[in-house]
């Protein structure tokens, strides 16, 4: 009798498991915003994962996961400017596309300073940091480094130029590796081209870039991204019994893409690529790779973001997102959940309050490198001095952001800040890149407060005034909100507390998006004070950032 209540209490125990493991979700996208070129390594039951930050510092997030679902911020490849910094470069510049990887105790990520250094390495023996000074590779010329240990020998694999820096047409590019040394980081022996163009050089591939080499099943197998990294992006797939080729690809290549699906289509996910496969942990092989989210056409304000989709395998060929055509916004998986310590909010629809205290690991970015001697953190708070530099600019303002992560939603602030003079300004930015931006601020007009609303000028870097209102009292004290939903901003402003008064609607949201402003990353919501090009000895106190956004 009571082995039959042990056996049925161990059934129901199996059965409420499989339930509840079946209802668990992996919603699309798994960090949404302005995450781009995800890169991905398991280690025993922990999955580490890295992005493309560009001039943002500090550079390449280190994002934490047991589950795939829920995720951490740990630290940041780059977060000394020591190692370097982005000081006089455009906002879409600085750190391409890095890769993480784990051999024997260290974790190793490779990655490429655009305009500066050119490809490094960075190790560390604990992926929360420190990180080591950058190791440059010299010999490794183009973008997207990637290394793959075999078994007794490494190598690194990467995009480079057209054989002879001859190319055929616009976007021929090869893949290209070399052995490598990964005790003192550097190559060994001669370049090896792979890959000439892309699956079919004949069709005049373009922008082959984002290579991954694994092995399973006693193939070797090279992942890439084809098609450039907007709506033609695809991943494709080839395949070798030796690790330098030669590589074959897949007869049904691309393995990901979405550019032949109706353009029209409800909640379209477009631009899916820059995949890397990988082992859940329900033993089912995954992927994941940057897309995004337009609200209309090719318009988008939150950048490349990264998602995830299973993998199923057939014929030792790989396929992403099997069953589908389209890229689905969840997916059910059969094992449980698991909530990291002290995580705050990156996917999903949330409300959070920021307060200004672990600048580095709680999403918050600066412009170009960090320099302490501007801000003091204090109880929360954060207290800005006013400097000359500008948004407009390429050095390094009186900046911190946040990912927009939502086509829906409200960034507020709360400031503490006395105006002196008419080019004095302190409040809430939307930021994109150095010509696309909008900025409400307080400031002084005619001895009076105000508060304004500016648009970035492109290529003239200053701000036009859009519209301004006399607050009605000379208080220090002020609230600040944005609101985005989809091309529509709004901003909003308070002299008591939460008594919002509109300033300006309908504002025209296209203009922070990428088709508009170009590049490469999303927008930021942040807080900025500055005194337009001349010295001041004001300061300002923001004491919190509030972000809540939904995308239903």
């Amino acid at each position: 009798m009571i082995n039959q209540i042990k056996f049925k209490f161990i059934l129901f125990i199996l059965l409420f498991a499989s339930v509840s493991f079946a209802q668990t979700k992996l919603t699309n996208p798994i960090l949404p915003g302005f995450y781009p070129d995800p890169s991905i390594v398991r280690v025993n039951d922990d999955y580490y994962l890295v992005n493309s930050t560009f001039v943002y510092f500090p550079g390449i997030p280190i994002m934490h996961s047991k589950d795939l679902i829920n995720w951490k911020q740990i630290g940041n490849g780059i977060e000394r400017p020591s190692q370097m910094d982005f000081l006089g470069e455009e906002v879409s510049r600085g750190l391409f596309a890095p890769a993480i990887n784990y051999h024997k105790g260290i974790f190793y990520i490779t990655c490429t300073d655009i305009d500066n250094d050119g490809n490094f390495v960075i190790t560390a023996t604990n992926p929360a940091g420190p990180w080591s000074n950058p190791v440059l590779i010299p010999n490794v010329r183009g973008i997207d480094p990637s290394l793959f240990f075999d078994e007794e020998k490494t190598y690194i694999v990467y995009n480079s130029d057209a054989p002879d820096n001859k190319p055929l047409y616009q976007g021929h590019r090869t893949i290209r590796m070399y052995e490598f040394d990964k005790e003192n980081l550097k190559t060994i022996g001669k370049e090896i081209q792979i890959v000439n163009g892309g699956v079919n050089l004949a069709e005049k591939p373009v922008w082959i870039e984002g290579p991954h080499i694994f092995k399973r099943n006693g193939f070797y197998y090279l992942s890439a991204a084809e098609g450039g990294t907007s709506v033609n992006h695809s991943q494709v797939i080839f395949r070798s019994k030796n690790a330098t080729g030669p590589f074959i690809p897949y007869e049904n290549n691309p393995i990901l893409t979405q550019r032949n699906l109706d353009a029209n289509r409800e909640k379209p996910i477009t631009s899916t690529g820059h995949a890397q496969l990988f082992k859940g942990p329900d033993g089912n092989d995954y992927a994941v790779f940057l897309a995004v989210r337009p609200y209309e056409g090719n318009f988008y304000n939150t950048g490349r973001e990264t998602f995830i989709a299973p993998v199923k395998w057939t014929n030792d060929w790989p396929v992403i997102n099997p069953g589908f055509e389209e890229v689905q916004y969840s997916y059910p998986v059969n094992y449980p959940e698991i909530q990291l310590k002290g995580q705050t909010p990156l996917n999903g629809n949330f409300n959070y309050r920021y307060k200004f205290e672990n600048l580095f690991n709680n999403n918050f970015l600066f412009l170009r490198t960090h320099d302490s001697s501007w801000y003091k953190l204090n109880k929360g708070k954060i207290t800005m001095n006013l400097l000359a530099t500008t948004c407009s600019e390429y050095g390094n303002p009186a900046f911190v952001g946040r990912r927009q992560q939502h086509m829906k939603s409200t960034v507020a602030t709360q400031m503490n800040f006395k105006t002196e003079k008419e080019n004095e300004k302190a409040g809430l930015v939307a930021f994109h890149n150095q010509d696309h931006y909008y900025y409400i601020c307080k400031s002084s007009k005619n001895g009076k407060d105000v508060v304004e609303l500016y648009k970035a000028t492109p290529s003239a870097n200053k701000m036009e005034l859009m519209t301004s209102e006399t607050l009605k009292k000379n208080s220090k004290n002020l609230q600040l909100k944005i609101t985005a939903n989809k091309d529509k901003y709004a901003f909003y402003y308070s002299e008591k507390k939460n008594k919002w008064m509109l300033l300006e609607d309908d504002v025209d949201g296209k203009f922070l998006s990428t088709s508009m402003a170009g590049g490469f990353v999303g927008t930021l919501f942040g807080v900025y004070a500055t005194s337009v090009g001349e010295d001041s000895s004001n300061k300002a106190t923001f004491n919190y950032l509030e972000y809540s956004g939904h995308d239903k």
